[in-house]
């Protein structure tokens, strides 16, 4: 597996990644969501020779906070690592900088899945969290 920067936005693979993994909400806007990608502090795909399995994208000042916006990783890749070597990348990538955020599905899984990569709740740190949608 490689990691390497999303240089060339492919409407047809991102499409098809968000489909999979069930993030339709997102593909009912392509010209959105594509901006959001050019717009973004960092976006990173893993890749088996030139298949796509997954993809981070990170926003940010990249200095003082970044926040994942964005990981997917195709389900038939799935706890194979490509999740970890994303988020593992990013967090070396940006290891100085104090705030590292992300919001996900309140599921045991992932729950248990970023906590094994060192994050936590923000409730575990004397704080809370807001999200207008």
């Amino acid at each position: 597996m490689e990691i390497r920067e999303y240089m060339n936005y492919n409407a047809d693979e991102i499409l098809h990644l968000h489909t999979e993994v069930g993030w339709t909400a997102y593909t009912d806007n392509m010209p959105a969501l594509e901006k959001g990608y050019q717009n973004s502090l960092l976006v990173l795909a893993a890749y088996e020779n030139d298949e796509l399995l997954g993809i981070i994208r990170v926003v940010g000042d990249g200095i003082t906070i970044i926040f994942i916006q964005d990981i997917l990783v195709y389900p038939k890749k799935q706890r194979h690592g490509v999740g970890t070597a994303l988020i593992k990348a990013v967090l070396n990538r940006y290891s100085n900088v104090r705030q590292i955020e992300l919001a996900t599905d309140n599921t045991p899984q992932t729950v248990s899945f970023y906590k094994s990569l060192g994050f936590s709740e923000y409730s575990e740190k004397g704080c809370c969290g807001f999200m207008r949608c």
